[in-house]
């Protein structure tokens, strides 16, 4: 199992570098970006995190479906996944329906939608020529010039019973939004098999001692979880604290 901390968008962009080093040094496993509206871009946030470490594995949790096309999204993954390999997880996903409203871009059909662009960007990381006329998705013998060697792996962002089974259908697994109750990690674990990915946001209240955020992550493994990402809470968003329960230190 891996663990790691979200960099919130609530903090400006200006800070993540500061963020990104800081986890290097710590020896975290993983940085995890959010793309909220209207706060930072998930693309634009993980290129430069990436840069700036050689080590660590940056998640985008999660791009929601409806603001891109699937070719365009593709294009962004496979030239992440190229220039560094093996180092990027994405999640797709539906997006706050109110936030899609507001942009315009909200569909009737948000599963729909959710299927069909997923199922394209894979087929199109995967270097297959994907042509297909779907209910949103319409793509003419499209096919990447540069897909990656190794594609990055591919989560959909669920809560509901419903995303979640679709994940395990489509995608290499789960990214699970704000646990609080291990229960919810092992009902995604059965709704996804045994194979796919289980990775979870969990919040951390300021002031947790370093032994009950560790106890907290020991038991969001035995329910299933492969990967463990503390995040802060809407009144305190920094990473800071995050780090060092993971090192073991007080915070």
């Amino acid at each position: 199992m891996t663990t790691g901390v979200v960099f919130r968008p609530q903090l400006p962009p200006e800070q993540l570098r500061a963020a990104v080093e800081a986890a290097d040094d710590a020896g975290i496993e993983e940085l995890w970006l959010w793309e909220d509206c209207f706060l930072e871009g998930g693309l634009t946030s993980a290129a430069a995190a990436l840069a700036w470490t050689s080590r660590i594995t940056v998640g985008i949790g999660l791009l929601p479906v409806p603001f891109r096309n699937p070719a365009l999204a593709a294009m962004e993954l496979a030239t992440l996944a190229r220039m560094f390999p093996g180092r990027l997880t994405v999640a797709l996903g539906h997006g706050v329906q109110s936030w899609m409203h507001q942009v315009g871009a909200a569909v009737d059909s948000p599963m729909t939608l959710l299927r069909e662009h997923t199922t394209a960007v894979r087929a199109l990381l995967a270097g297959e020529t994907v042509d297909v006329r779907g209910r949103y998705v319409s793509l003419d013998q499209v096919a990447l010039d540069w897909p990656p060697d190794t594609p990055p792996r591919l989560l959909i962002g669920a809560r509901g019973p419903r995303s979640v089974t679709l994940a395990g259908e489509i995608s290499d697994g789960v990214l699970l939004d704000s646990i609080t109750d291990a229960d919810v990690v092992r009902r995604a674990r059965e709704l996804v098999g045994p194979d796919a990915h289980v990775a979870a946001y969990t919040p951390v209240e300021p002031g947790l001692a370093a032994g009950a955020v560790q106890d907290w992550i020991g038991e969001l493994q035995d329910a299933g979880a492969d990967a463990v990402v503390l995040q802060g809470t809407d009144d305190q968003p920094d990473h800071t604290p995050l780090i060092a329960a993971l090192t073991g230190d007080v915070f």
